[in-house]
């Protein structure tokens, strides 16, 4: 495997890209059995509880910003890893991050 500069660290901030979708994307849903803690008279009484919480549209639009100034910066981090690296030369720094953030663009 190529790069090695940063310990692989940059493939965390996948991780956390992940994260942060997988939060927009369960909104609204139930939660799963394993995350209700408390007893069937409360979620009598609370019904909403059953529910994972909804975002307001401007957060969720920030999350949205936010995965993308993470995924620039992980393109960003693992070029320079590369680079570091002596993987890519110059050339090959530039080439392969200016089509990896126009990969990026179109994409969003």
């Amino acid at each position: 495997m190529s790069g090695g500069f940063f310990n692989y660290q940059q493939y965390h901030i996948n991780d956390i890209v992940d994260d942060i979708e997988r939060e927009l994307n369960k909104q609204g849903k139930p939660k799963p059995k394993d995350e209700l803690w408390n007893t069937e008279e409360y979620y009598k009484k609370y019904p909403e509880e059953l529910y994972n919480e909804k975002l307001s549209i401007e957060v969720q639009e920030e999350f949205k910003r936010g995965i993308k100034a993470l995924k620039i910066a992980q393109i960003y981090v693992q070029r320079i890893d590369w680079f570091l690296s002596k993987d890519d030369g110059e050339e090959s720094f530039f080439k392969r991050l200016g089509k990896e953030l126009n990969e990026l663009e179109t994409k969003s």
